[in-house]
């Protein structure tokens, strides 16, 4: 993530009072009402997955196994997009277990490195901590150890940026050694943890506790668990940058703990999740109308889709509160079922940033992995039984 600001109703006033009480009283989220239609729709996850998995590959891909910026023309290769495209083939291999995604997924690996200039290694720190994290998924899926040995790589980097300015946290770029970002340490401690998963390395461990709570300690709103983007040295002065709450930095650091609790059993690391989720669900600041907002399309479009993938997976956490799962159930197949209906174009299968409303006439792909990102998370959901 680049630090800046990114550029019918379905709900009325009486639902979102009713979230926000609901919020309050710490019960359910209040009367979710589906997107408005004569008859309940029926809705067709993997199908759906599958359609956009297939238009994304025929339309974004690019010589070389790496995907365009648009679906209008334009070949500019962005690294982090890359990265998540290939966590996206993964989500795709691991539902179907279609070996047609295999050569896509080691096209891809191979396409970023030579269109990175033939290195992995990349000035912006959060960039390289997605690829790291896509591969760690693709090597356990597949047991291809190259993957495993670029995201070893790139961990062996990546923690080269972590410093004692500001008592800790890894940098946002190379040579920024003052900007610590939330966008450069949840993905971090998300990384850490699944690289102890492969051999239980303590190591990994103990610097997945130091990042995430340095990030807590730092860049977390206390009162709310919402995510402050950054902290930086501005005309001498320490400022942290309390007005930028962005999807993408509460989702991975309520991954992050979610990550986190799974192996310590921490209930101190769960309940941290639930606050952010619980907040993020109601803030006005990141859901418009009970969907998440629009970030707008370039890096901004990625954003939601990041924050789906760790909700979904703090949602299948077995420990966690029945309650506190079907309030984030109801709120994801809300999100879901208003993307399907409203926010994807069909036959074309492209999305939008606002899942409120079809695309415009250009699609990138940042926008495009979101809704894919959507779509894969309720196939998963589907699949294990928590969403009809």
């Amino acid at each position: 993530m680049k630090t800046k600001l990114f550029r019918k109703s379905i709900l009325g006033a009486a639902t979102l009072s009713a979230l926000l009480v609901s919020a309050c009283s710490d019960s359910d989220l209040g009367p979710l009402r589906e997107p408005v239609d004569i008859e309940a729709p029926t809705f067709e996850w993997a199908a759906t997955a599958d359609s956009l998995q297939e238009a994304t590959y025929s339309t974004y891909l690019i010589s070389g196994g790496t995907f365009r910026q648009d679906n209008a023309g334009n070949n500019n290769f962005n690294y982090w997009w890359n990265a998540h495209m290939l966590d996206v083939l993964v989500d795709g291999y691991e539902r179907t277990g279609d070996e047609s995604y295999l050569p896509k997924m080691k096209a891809l690996l191979n396409g970023i490195k030579s269109r990175n200039g033939g290195r992995y290694q990349n000035e912006f720190v959060d960039d390289m901590e997605w690829l790291a994290i896509a591969s760690v998924r693709a090597y356990k899926a597949t047991g291809d150890s190259d993957y495993r040995n670029v995201a070893e790589e790139l961990w062996n980097e990546i923690i080269k940026h972590w410093s004692d300015v500001h008592g800790g946290g890894i940098t946002w770029k190379i040579n920024t050694p003052f900007g610590k970002n939330a966008c450069s340490n949840g993905p971090a401690a998300i990384l850490a943890m699944r690289l102890y998963d492969l051999d239980k390395d303590t190591e990994y461990l103990d610097w997945a506790k130091r990042i995430y709570e340095w990030e807590k300690s730092t860049l977390v709103d206390p009162a709310s668990g919402l995510v402050w983007d950054n902290i930086d040295i501005v005309d001498g002065e320490t400022v942290i940058q309390k007005d930028w709450i962005f999807t993408y930095n509460v989702g991975t650091y309520l991954g992050a703990a979610n990550e986190l609790y799974l192996v310590t059993k921490d209930q101190a690391y769960l309940n941290d999740a639930i606050q952010t989720a619980s907040s993020t669900m109601i803030s006005p600041q990141l859901t418009t109308e009970g969907v998440l907002k629009s970030e707008g399309e370039g890096d901004g479009g990625l954003f939601k889709g990041i924050l789906v993938r760790y909700m979904n997976r703090l949602v299948q956490n077995p420990d966690l509160d029945d309650n506190k799962r079907r309030d984030l159930i109801r709120f994801l197949k809300f999100n879901a079922e208003t993307f399907y209906q409203r926010g994807l174009a069909r036959p074309s299968m492209m999305s939008s940033p606002d899942w409120r409303m079809q695309p415009q006439s250009k699609t990138d792909l940042s926008t495009q992995l979101s809704g894919m990102m959507l779509m894969e998370a309720a196939a998963d959901l589907k699949e294990a039984g928590l969403l009809n």
